[in-house]
């Protein structure tokens, strides 16, 4: 997967783009890509959105 710190949405192949994590489909050159991280058991979680809608329908598991 790309770096997460990376802008997505300039020149990635869908092989290498991250899911979203609600909708399942690879988030690959959109400028609408949301990222949510937090710390979890002392490593860093991230979910990748490819948009707010989706981001705002996570439920978290």
């Amino acid at each position: 997967m790309v770096d997460p710190t990376s802008d997505h949405h300039e020149d990635i192949d869908e092989d290498e783009a991250p899911n979203c994590a609600t909708c399942g489909d690879p988030i690959a050159n959109e400028t609408t890509h949301r990222v949510l991280t937090w710390i979890e058991e002392g490593a860093v979680q991230t979910a990748h959105f490819c948009d707010e809608q989706c981001r705002s329908d996570w439920d978290g598991e």
